[in-house]
């Protein structure tokens, strides 16, 4: 497993494994799948505000992908990051997702990013699980927060200070 900075090229791999995601789960309320050259731009959006953008692959497979950025809009949240983690299907409950988040968080800390933020649907017990091992704390729980699949969907916040 050889974790690394995303690229442009990576773009259509991570496609493969996001998109499916937002078209068959709960995972993420958007129903909005991610084009190529909207995950290039959002790979050199990320490289030039110095927020992280990691990828995981195994000889040629990418694995999955890790990501931050702002949180909410305007300088007194520049300190504050919601990320993003997604991973392939054989790679989960391997140690890949927390090898992720590691990475991610050992960036943003030298980012001088302070506190890391969590969205998670309240259906994916899993991910609330996997986010509580890694310290992250339920900082909040919003009701119908999302509509996809013709229901409305409840959030969890996690929060995690660096």
């Amino acid at each position: 497993m050889h974790i690394r900075p995303a690229i442009s090229d990576d773009a259509n791999l991570i496609a493969d494994i996001w998109n499916p995601v937002i078209r068959e789960t709960i995972t993420t309320f958007t129903s909005i799948e991610k084009t190529v050259p909207e995950l290039e731009k959002l790979i050199a959006e990320r490289a030039g505000l110095n927020h992280g953008f990691y990828v995981v692959q195994d000889a040629n497979t990418l694995l999955g992908f890790a990501t931050y950025g702002p949180f909410r809009n305007g300088p007194g949240y520049a300190h504050t990051m919601e990320h993003s983690v997604f991973l392939a299907p054989a790679a989960k409950r391997q140690g890949t997702g927390k090898a992720l988040i590691e990475t991610l968080e050992n960036h943003a800390r030298k980012a001088g990013i302070h506190s890391f933020i969590a969205g998670l649907s309240a259906e994916n017990t899993g991910a609330i699980q996997f986010h509580a091992n890694l310290g992250y704390a339920q900082v909040a729980y919003i009701k119908q927060a999302g509509f996809k699949f013709d229901r409305w969907h409840d959030l969890v916040m996690m929060q995690k200070l660096l």
